[in-house]
């Protein structure tokens, strides 16, 4: 019979198609029916044991119920007012964005210099991929510099400008560049 079967050529595979979907052997078991006698193996008190809370009518096992201690939506801080910084929806609604300060660049860039987002990746500044570069203006900057940046605050912009150099606002796809 082995030999017969090696000889044999092989059938080509049917095609899947919606007339022959069928789930996976065994991924799919029928639905325990509680409470229909004792030879079901569920009879009886139908999986609930004896006495208690669980055994009753009515009780049910709450996800969030921690056994009596204090559920954790009490233990976390609560956010209150739409005045406060914190108070601010959790990810991923918060905006993010990372900074780079005009002393930093004052003291990595030569006067003249394009300052690109490549050139202060590379020198150590705005390194988060995807996150949006905004120029903040701590410190001061006394060269004129070329900075490509997705935002800048009105004091960076100006001193920039003051110093001789010009602000670029990159603007992506999507979204574009963050607001001031």
């Amino acid at each position: 019979m082995a030999e017969a079967s090696e000889n044999e050529a092989p059938r080509p595979e049917e095609r899947i198609g919606l007339h022959n979907l069928r789930p996976a052997p065994g991924s799919r078991r029928p639905r325990k029916r509680v409470g229909r006698g004792e030879g079901s193996g569920t009879g009886k008190t139908a999986g609930r044991g004896q006495k208690g809370w669980g055994s009753r009518s009515g009780a049910k096992r709450r996800a969030r119920f921690e056994g009596g201690q204090n559920p954790i939506h009490m233990r976390m801080r609560k956010l209150r007012g739409p005045h406060m910084k914190k108070s601010m929806p959790f990810e991923p609604f918060r905006t993010h964005n990372q900074t780079v300060n005009l002393v930093d660049l004052e003291a990595r860039f030569e006067s003249g210099a394009a300052v690109t987002l490549e050139a202060m990746h590379a020198k150590g500044l705005g390194t988060r991929k995807g996150i949006p570069v905004k120029v903040l203006a701590k410190g001061e900057v006394s060269k004129p510099l070329t900075v490509h940046a997705h935002a800048f605050s009105a004091a960076a912009q100006a001193q920039i400008e003051a110093a001789g150099g010009t602000c670029q606002v990159i603007v992506e796809a999507e979204g574009g560049g963050l607001p001031r």
